[in-house]
């Protein structure tokens, strides 16, 4: 993820609409196969961005917002009903600050900073209220690097604070879902163990983990496999400066793997959302959503 309004992206979509550039979208989803989808972010001008994921064809998005207004919910609500699309999941980053790199990450992203932790369980908070209102099922979000030392003197908060939105998610009947990539695989699925409520899911980033340096999403699934409940189809490159992330690559270019991941969540029966995410701009990222797109298509068979 990099910053939550997707400005990039809708940007592109909007040229692809004009340009004639996608098919029209399909019939109803099934339930019973994998489906895909886009991110898109919906703040602006909810009616527009829903527009933008029918011209690419796709059934699902998850919907990025910060802002939980009667004119989001309006629009959101609206542009639902006029095109059609599953809305898989409410997205947001908490509000700012959040840098997604090595050194200011661990001090803004999610509630682990204790100086921003009240300010986004808050915030989750009235997110998966706004989900609810729409009838979405799931919220999402990073939740910030989790200590991996289950002794470090922060877990027991971080744990705390992950229990506090866990119960009032799931008193609204909805999964929490966890963003993979800024801690490993099993310090994720030990947090989600202690936190102990059982709407905790994992939306598994594809590329984050490797961004991150914190694994391969294929073995992640060996470890977190049976929790997935939603994809972000998108590849990149391990990092090699240790003060920089990996590279966020066309899907094929990186070391994800699609060709043995697709069939892995197949076994693991998932029939989720593959919800596309790229994070370039300009008309190279059209050019991409639409080859990657067909590309996971000719996958999911």
């Amino acid at each position: 993820m990099q910053n939550f309004d997707r400005r990039h992206f809708l940007q592109v979509a909007a040229a692809a609409g004009a340009a004639g550039l996608v098919p029209a979208i399909p019939a109803a989803p099934s339930t019973q196969r994998m489906r895909l989808g886009i991110i898109i972010g919906v703040a602006h001008d909810p009616d527009a961005a829903l527009k933008r994921v029918r011209e690419f064809g796709v059934p699902t998005c998850q919907a990025g917002t910060d802002d939980f207004s009667d004119r989001v919910y309006n629009g959101l609500k609206a542009a639902i009903e006029k095109y059609g699309i599953e809305v898989t999941a409410i997205n947001s980053s908490g509000g700012p600050p959040n840098v997604y790199d090595f050194y200011q990450g661990p001090l803004t992203i999610g509630i682990v900073p204790k100086k921003y932790r009240r300010q986004r369980i808050d915030n989750f908070k009235r997110a998966s209220d706004f989900a609810k209102r729409l009838g979405i099922p799931a919220f999402h979000t990073h939740y910030g690097f989790i200590p991996e030392n289950p002794n470090d003197p922060e877990y027991a908060g971080v744990v705390e604070a992950l229990r506090e939105v866990a119960t009032h998610i799931k008193g609204n009947g909805q999964m929490m879902l966890y963003e993979t990539g800024q801690e490993t695989p099993i310090t994720m699925l030990r947090a989600i163990t202690d936190v102990g409520l059982d709407n905790q899911f994992v939306n598994l980033d594809t590329a984050n983990l490797i961004l991150y340096g914190k694994g391969n999403p294929l073995d992640a699934l060996d470890v977190v496999g049976k929790l997935v409940r939603g994809v972000h189809a998108k590849d990149g490159l391990f990092p090699t400066d240790p003060k920089q992330l990996g590279e966020e690559v066309a899907i094929g270019r990186g070391k994800a793997n699609f060709p043995k991941l697709i069939p892995r969540l197949k076994e693991l029966g998932y029939t989720g959302p593959l919800t596309i995410e790229r994070e370039i701009s300009g008309p190279q990222q059209l050019e991409d959503i639409k080859k990657e797109k067909a590309y996971l298509e000719k996958l999911i068979g």
